[in-house]
């Protein structure tokens, strides 16, 4: 989709990360592909290599300027792959939805968590057999997913804290 519509998303990006400090993912991907003089579909070079009359296929040099891109983001603990299983691969990609979702509860932008869970169902594919995202996270419990966003703010960083509200609701749950 990048190369499609383009990367002069660049002051957006920067827009976004300076609003929504410590709540979005910093990555420099996008900025090296534009040193690197990708652009996309627009001058045959991005992810892929488009090259008229023939479908796009991936482009394998872009392999050094993800691994610049991983290096800089320091999203390897210790400079190394790590290895996680199917399960902790769905909660840090969902769990810090929920988060989010919890943050905008605790700013009263949403009257209802229902409202959330019909929007992500609706909105952004959610199972809608699981409910929506807030039913979900329920279902796991507040305590159990503030311990995991807690264990990989320490090993990651930032993008993984607890919101507030999550973390009153993990208390709460405790006591």
């Amino acid at each position: 989709l990048q190369d499609l519509i383009g990367y002069g998303g660049l002051g957006v990006r920067e827009e976004l990360e300076e609003a929504f400090r410590g709540q979005v993912f910093a990555s420099p991907l996008v900025e090296l592909m534009v040193e690197s003089g990708r652009t996309g579909k627009r001058n045959g070079r991005g992810y892929y290599i488009y090259e008229k009359g023939s479908k796009p296929r991936p482009d394998q040099s872009i392999l050094s300027i993800v691994e610049e891109s991983k290096k800089r983001s320091n999203i390897m603990p210790g400079g190394q792959p790590i290895s996680i299983s199917d399960g902790e691969i769905l909660e840090m990609i969902f769990f810090p939805v929920v988060n989010e979702a919890c943050r905008v509860m605790g700013e009263g932008i949403v009257a209802r968590a229902s409202d959330l869970d019909i929007a992500s169902v609706l909105g952004m594919g959610f199972p809608n057999y699981r409910g929506g995202i807030v039913f979900w996270a329920d279902s796991i419990g507040p305590g159990y997913i503030d311990a995991s966003l807690s264990k990989w703010t320490e090993t990651y960083g930032n993008f993984f804290r607890s919101s507030r509200y999550l973390e009153e609701r993990a208390k709460k749950a405790i006591a």
